[in-house]
Formats: structure tokens, C-alpha cells, sequence
């Protein structure tokens, strides 16, 4: 494969930061490799900009990133040679935003509450406190957390069955649900597979390269960043089976967990050296 013309697109928990205790360590050494090639690491997560912005720093990311679940990309001034397509200047980034503030899908959730009491929470109405004990996160990381602009997580309390018809209920109002390793993510039409798509669209017009685009991740809400790559690369998780894919090519599971994995399947498929 040619590595100048590789862009790698990667889920944050349970794919580069381990299910339990959100360290990279095991991804280090290929991180490092990836940064001497000069290929692109572009975190595809759930987390917020909040987050991601202090996340990014502590892991030596200095790229692009997308947030909460494709809602939104945000790209570093002088990544691209041109302003991306569509997009408009925002803390400090180019941002091209998908979808409508978290507002509506809060009164979304106000509406249904009635018929499913006591049977779910979400970020708004939990303490500091309550996401700590949720996410296993420090004080720090879980304020970070709950600084969401776009959609809203669920924090399912009751049964699967149940938990099938809220899910229902929130798509019969015009939400696009996502399960994530934890929560239920409520936002609108949006996927982390729509802004990789947006993204490499762009990336191929000012490059003119034909990059070739790996997606890794371990969760549901991954689904769809698998789908579009070029290459999907399913992380294995100490919670959950590997989230089934429609592509049949092109598609490689890994034997170890999270980060380890990570590592592990980057390696065989960039010919780097661990």
C-alpha cells in the first residue's frame, strides 16, 4: 500500500484508548511510526470538541478530528492548502457541521420521557459525579464530556426489550439513534461514515492523490466509518462481539483488544515495525 497516500480515521474508546482504562500506551510506538510517514490520524469519536481538543494534545495528535459521532469536523489551519468546502471559521478551526445543536434533541427527549419513566438518563441530567461513576472518567474528563453541542447521550437504565422501542420511539420522531459502547446517542442524520466521506472527498480535490482511506473502531456507531473506508478494520472488545459490517472485502477483525489491536492490525497492514 502507499503509505503517502493513507488517511486513517480512528474511534477513541475501546480502539485507540483501552475499554477500561482510556490509556494509549500499546498505540505509542505505531502512533509515532504513522507521524514519521507523515500519514493522517483523525480521531471519528463520540467525544466532544471539549474533549478531543485536550485529548488530542495529551496524545500528539495535531490534525483534523470529527466529534460526537460525525456531527462535526474541525480542521487545523494549513492542514489543507485551500479553506475547506463548506466550512466556517470556529475555535480556532475550519468546522463543517453536519447537523443542529443538541437543543432540539433535548426537547425531543423531554417529550418521550412520559412513556418510558424512569427507564433512562442522559448527559444533561447527570451529575459530575453520575457520569464519573458511568464513564469511569476523572473530574476533569467527565466535564469535558458533558460539554456537548450537537447530540444528546442516553444512558439506558431499563431493559432490552424496552430499550428496542425507545430507540424506535426517538427514530419515529426524527432522530438518527446510535449505540455506542455505553450510551444511545441522539442526533440528527448524521455519521461518523458522512464526514469521512466529506472529508476524503476533500482531502482527494486538494491533493490530488488517491488516498486510500482505513477506518478502525468497535462499536455500533462505528458501523457506518467502516462502511465507507476503502479498508475497515474491527477492534476487538473485552464488552461486545465486533460490530457486523454488509462490506465483505477489504474487512480485518483483531485478535487483540483496543489499543493492542489497534497496533496490531496497523502494523500488518502499513508493513510497520513494532
Amino acid at each position: 500500500m502507499d503509505q503517502s497516500s493513507t488517511v486513517i480515521f480512528t474511534d477513541m474508546d475501546g480502539t485507540l484508548l483501552d475499554h477500561h482504562t482510556y490509556s494509549f500506551a500499546a498505540a505509542q510506538p505505531t502512533l509515532d511510526a504513522l507521524a514519521t510517514r507523515g500519514i493522517p490520524v483523525i480521531p471519528n469519536t463520540s467525544k466532544t470538541f471539549a474533549e478531543m481538543t485536550e485529548l488530542r494534545e495529551k496524545i500528539g495528535l495535531n490534525g483534523p478530528f470529527v466529534v460526537e459521532n460525525g456531527a462535526a469536523a474541525y480542521i487545523p489551519h494549513g492542514f489543507f492548502k485551500q479553506k475547506p468546502a463548506g466550512t466556517i471559521w470556529q475555535d480556532g478551526f475550519w468546522c463543517k457541521s453536519f447537523i443542529s445543536s443538541k437543543g432540539y434533541w433535548l426537547k425531543l427527549l423531554e417529550i418521550v420521557k412520559a412513556d418510558f419513566a424512569g427507564e433512562f438518563t442522559h448527559f444533561s441530567e447527570m451529575s459530575t459525579e453520575d457520569l464519573i461513576a458511568a464513564t469511569g472518567l476523572s473530574e476533569d474528563e467527565a466535564r469535558l464530556a458533558a460539554k456537548r453541542q450537537f447530540g444528546e447521550p442516553v444512558m439506558w437504565l431499563g431493559s432490552d426489550i424496552r430499550k428496542a422501542e425507545f430507540i424506535e420511539s426517538v427514530r419515529e420522531r426524527g432522530a438518527t439513534p446510535l449505540e455506542g459502547g455505553r450510551f444511545i446517542h441522539i442526533s440528527g442524520d448524521c455519521t461518523k461514515g458522512k464526514a469521512l466521506s466529506w472529508f476524503m472527498e476533500e482531502y482527494r480535490r486538494q491533493s490530488a492523490v488517491t488516498a486510500t482511506s482505513i477506518a478502525l473502531g468497535d462499536g455500533k456507531n462505528d458501523i457506518a466509518m467502516m462502511e465507507a473506508a476503502d479498508i475497515a478494520v474491527r477492534i476487538a472488545s473485552p464488552s461486545h462481539e465486533p460490530p457486523p459490517l454488509d462490506k465483505k472485502d477489504n474487512v480485518y477483525t483483531s485478535t487483540k483488544l483496543g489499543p493492542e489491536g489497534w497496533t496490531e492490525t496497523l502494523t500488518q497492514l502499513l508493513s510497520l515495525k513494532e
